[in-house]
This record gives C-alpha cells, structure tokens and sequence, in this order.
C-alpha cells in the first residue's frame, strides 16, 4: 500500500550483534548492514534489547512499519494542531513492535536516523512518540527519548518501543520576537502617519478644490487606506495590551482585529477587482451605485466572517512559543487550542486568495503595460521606467508585499522584510496617491479619474 510499508521477521534472541534497518519511505523495510552512506534512513536495535528476552523466549516477532500520515487525522493530537505550523517530517511515522510484549526502559536505546534538508534556524527538530496515554486518543510526548540534530539528519535514542517521528515547530526566541514588535511598531506608527495624511489629502482636494467629488478610484484608495489605518490602530492596542482585562475584552479585542485585518485583504482585492476593470476590461465597465457596492462587500463581508467565527467562541488567548515552550509573546487572537483550524480558514485561506487573485490581476496588467511600452518605445524613453515604477506603486494597493508571507519558512531574514515591508504599506499608499492626485499641469485639466489613471498607468492609446 502507498502509505503503508512493513516488514514482519522472525529475530533469535541470542544474537551477538546490533541489527540495523533501511528506513526508505519508498521501499519494504530491509535489513542491512551498517552503511551509513548507503542507507540514510535507518533504525538501529540494540543487541541488549533481545538478550533481555532470551530467558522468556527463543525467538520474538518483530514488526517495522513506515506510515504516511498526510491525510486524514491519524497521529495528528493536540500537539500536532496547527497552533505553530508545527508538523511531521515528510508526514512518515516509524513504528517498531516486538509481538505483544511491552518494551520500555531500555537501558541501551534504540537509535532512529532520519534524513532531511538543512532546517532555517526558526525550525527546531525533536524527537516524539506516539503516547496512547495522554487525551482521548493519544498525542505526540518525547519522554524518553533524546534528539541528536545535525546537518542533513536526526538521530532519535528512545528507551522504548512505539511509534516514532521527527516533529517541525517553527520557533522565534524573545529577542526575535522583540526585535519584529519594535519593527513592526515603527513601521506600522510611520503608516498611520501617512495613511491619515492620505485621508486628509483627499478631503482637502474634494472639499477645498471641489476635485474628486464624482470619481470612485479615490474613494477606493481612501476605504483601504481607513481600514489599514484601523487595522494598524488595533495592532497597538492589541500588542500593548497582551492579556490584560476580562475574557471579554480579550475576545473583543481578538475580534475587532481580526475583522480590520479582513476588511483590509477585502479591500486589497477590490482594488485588483477595479484594477482589472480600469486597464483589463475596459469596455463595459458601468456599475450603478459602484462604491456602495464595494463598500457592502469591503465592510460587510468581514463582518459575517467574524461574526460567524465569533459565535463559535474563536477568539481568546494566543501566544507565540520559544524551543522551551516558554511565551515569547502574548495576545488576544484565535484561542489557541480550539479555534486554530477557524484560524486557517478565515484569516490563510482568506488572504490566499484574495492575494492570488491580487497577483494574476497585477501580472496581466504588467503584461499590458510593457507591450503598449515596447509599441511606444520610439516615442518615450523611459517608458520602461515609467511602466516599472507603476507596478510599483500598484503593489502597494493590492497588497503584494503580504506574500511575503509565504517566504517566511525560509529563514529569519524574510522575516525581518516581511515584517517591515508590510508595516510600511501605508506609506507606499501616501506616495501613489500624491502622484496620481498632484498631476503634471497638462494632466490636471482632466476631470475624468479614469482618463487621469490611465495616463499614470502609461496606457492610453495616443
């Protein structure tokens, strides 16, 4: 079977040396000799662990099995919830039997080699068995066993026979965690900064100027950057905080941020949704009662969302754990034992894909912009330019520095850029707004916001 590999043997008891096993999650468990090249994957049996049986019995049955445990909720337990990210290597479990004899206390331990590539310091490897002892049906303990971590493999010594794996939890120790709040503070008290400047910005071009009063693109800009601003808003008071207060304002708090961080991916996503109107469609574009449309569908469908999560009693304490299970960080969040699925669905799920919907839109019209830039190329020499630093400034609106996310397993150093790249989106906001909205004076006689756009994204068919 695909996710099952096993091999039953007949062992003497009285054997004079140590046996070692092929542990290849693509083959039958064999016996081998002792290669440490050949056969990286390996478990070795102490010759003790027999000798230990040879007065009660001759010969022992000895069962070794290799499971996949990808799907479904076999061998998953609360330590294994996805809390952390925590998860087995390569999904496979090892287990070793001797009949139905209780092996444990082994004053030789077993040793189990697993191979794998060279872990991100954030990653922390160790050795775990399968305790049926601990909850309902069991859960992932590693007393009695020692992790040995190197290069390209782990060595487990265990003093016991069970089911064996190598469990992943990503980690950030406290001066980590306090050097990406501070960053993230910084970066986030700087975007409040701007992102009110912007707000101001089209209140004075709209009440002062009479500008804007009619177009629907600035409103879209302003509504993003209002919710960024709230979101960031609710950070600081969510980080200051921790725990403190009541478990209902614990749960407020937990809910109010999660619904600013929705209501800022909807409204990311409605800026690639207008994007993909304004320069991919074009014609047939007219919606009646547009903004009030996106506004239902920016502030009202992360309202049902959280309400949703929220009568399920999702939010509640959360905290971020170093090697030693120690807090590093405290908040009010999805509960950390209960909610975590809730939180993978309506906060990951969500952004992916509002963000991959975001990054199709913005490669289609980075497509259009340097076609149109190479058919022009005779008449503007920076029109290469001028098309880059457009993409530039619409990633800052549908949001593409959050992918960075999706980099952050690699090391702490993405880390680091994912959180001050996405703590500074507001003022990438400010610098796109500026631009589009303070116009050369050739362009300023324009009064249409969507003639004005297509002269920033460098598309308009002179």
């Amino acid at each position: 079977m695909s996710f099952l590999k096993a091999l039953v043997k007949n062992i003497n008891t009285n054997i004079s040396e140590d046996l070692h096993f092929s542990l290849t999650p693509s083959q039958i468990p064999k016996q081998v000799t002792e290669d440490e090249h050949r056969h990286p994957d390996r478990v070795r049996l102490p010759r003790s662990l027999f000798g230990s049986l040879q007065g009660n019995r001759p010969v022992v049955r000895l069962a070794i099995t290799i499971l996949n445990v990808g799907s479904g909720n076999v061998f998953k337990g609360p330590r294994l919830s996805l809390e952390d990210d925590s998860s087995v290597l390569n999904n496979h479990v090892v287990g070793l039997s001797l009949g139905h004899i209780n092996v444990t206390g082994l004053a030789e331990p077993l040793e189990i080699t697993f191979s794998h590539q060279h872990q991100p310091p954030n990653v922390t490897l160790s050795c775990v068995f399968w305790d049926v002892t601990k909850g309902s049906s069991g859960d992932w303990a590693s007393r009695g066993c020692s992790t040995d971590v190197g290069v390209n493999r782990t060595i487990c010594r265990c003093d016991h026979l069970t089911f064996f794996a190598l469990l992943l939890r990503p980690i950030l120790d406290q001066v980590t965690v306090k050097a990406l709040t501070r960053i993230s503070q910084a970066g986030c008290g700087t975007s409040m900064i701007f992102l009110a400047f912007t707000v101001a910005l089209y209140a004075f071009l709209r009440f002062s100027q009479q500008r804007l009063n009619s177009e629907d693109v600035p409103k879209i800009h302003v509504a993003l950057s209002v919710s960024l601003f709230l979101l960031n808003l609710a950070f600081f008071i969510n980080v200051g905080h921790g725990l403190k207060g009541s478990s209902a304002a614990c749960w407020a708090r937990g809910a109010v941020f999660h619904y600013f961080l929705l209501c800022a991916f909807t409204w990311m996503g409605l800026e690639a949704f207008h994007l993909y109107l304004l320069v991919i469609k074009v014609f047939n574009t007219y919606f009646g009662h547009y903004f009030l449309k996106l506004s239902l569908v920016g502030w009202g469908l992360p309202a049902l969302i959280v309400i949703g999560a929220g009568s399920a009693n999702s939010y509640g304490p959360y905290a971020i754990r170093d090697k030693k299970n120690t807090a590093t960080l405290e908040l009010c969040w999805f509960c950390e034992k209960t909610a975590i699925s809730a939180l993978y669905v309506t906060v990951h799920g969500y952004f992916l894909v509002t963000f991959l919907f975001s990054a199709v839109v913005l490669g289609l019209v980075a497509l259009k912009i340097f076609t149109l830039s190479s058919a022009t190329a005779g008449k503007e020499k920076w029109q290469h330019w001028k098309g880059f630093l457009t993409l530039l400034g619409l990633s800052s609106l549908v949001g593409v520095t959050w992918g960075l996310a999706i980099l952050t397993p690699l090391g702490l150093s993405t880390t680091y850029v994912f959180a001050l790249f996405t703590s500074l989106q507001g003022v990438f906001i400010f610098c796109w707004f500026a631009v589009l909205y303070f116009p050369s004076q050739s362009t300023v006689t324009s009064s249409s916001g969507t003639a004005r756009a297509d002269q920033v994204l460098t598309v308009s068919h002179e």
